[in-house]
């Protein structure tokens, strides 16, 4: 016979454990008055992908599942993800986890009338930067224009801080609290990096102030949790 005693406790400890992860959830994708106050708002619920739509489709590729405050590109029916809102001036904020040999990027300022994201929007790359020897492909940089400053990245699984801040098209990157990438490409500079990349044949390549927020399936596994973003006046 079972003691009754060990139910109850058994019962707590199930109790405690879901109000743990409850907890743990609203923790990660809350905002509090202060940052409300501030003009932050979440893109993403710890639940459900009410401020996303797929790439070119309404709807939602299956390949990407929200679970327990952390959305995942999880399997091969997925497709670009972008925000419903599209943004003109904004600072970005998210947490990103690679899987070992992964790729993927936030690209923003997303047109939607493109065959694919990156033909308009640039791109802050995430990457296993141990797959990848060019600088300007590794993680937090401008993909294919700017290498970041220096690597900042930490170890593959664990969870990296991005910060993407736009005003017209001065840009910077930030990784894990470090400023790596910041250039204006509407500048001479600017222009003549683009025109030196493979993004010099597609004319509408960051031609648009405003925009959406992409969120990229390249066939690895990659995790995101905590997005925020807030308009910049």
């Amino acid at each position: 016979m079972i003691n009754p005693a060990w139910k109850i406790r058994g019962f707590v400890k199930i109790i405690a454990g879901a109000l743990i992860a409850t907890a743990l959830c609203l923790a990660a994708e809350s905002l509090g008055d202060q940052e409300i106050s501030h003009g932050w708002i979440t893109l993403f619920n710890g639940k459900d992908l009410a401020a996303w739509r797929g790439y070119r489709s309404k709807q939602v590729g299956n390949g990407w599942q929200a679970q327990d405050g952390v959305l995942t590109r999880a399997n091969a029916d997925a497709g670009d993800l972008v925000t419903i809102a599209d943004f003109q001036d904004f600072e970005l904020q998210l947490d990103w986890r690679i899987s070992k040999g992964g790729n993927s990027g936030i690209l923003y300022r997303v047109r939607l009338d493109a065959n694919e994201t990156y033909e308009t929007g640039p791109e802050y790359q995430l990457l296993d930067n141990a797959t990848e020897k060019h600088p300007e492909y590794t993680a937090a940089a401008l993909y294919d224009l700017v290498a970041p400053k220096e690597d900042r990245t930490r170890s593959v699984g664990e969870w990296n801080e991005a910060r993407i801040i736009v005003r017209g098209w001065s840009i910077q990157h930030w990784l894990n609290g470090h400023k790596v990438v910041d250039v204006d490409l509407a500048s001479p500079y600017g222009k003549e990096l683009i025109k030196k990349s493979r993004f010099s044949q597609l004319p509408e390549f960051a031609t648009s102030l405003r925009g959406h927020i992409a969120l990229q399936y390249h066939g690895s596994e990659v995790s995101f949790r905590n997005i925020r973003i807030r308009e910049l006046k």
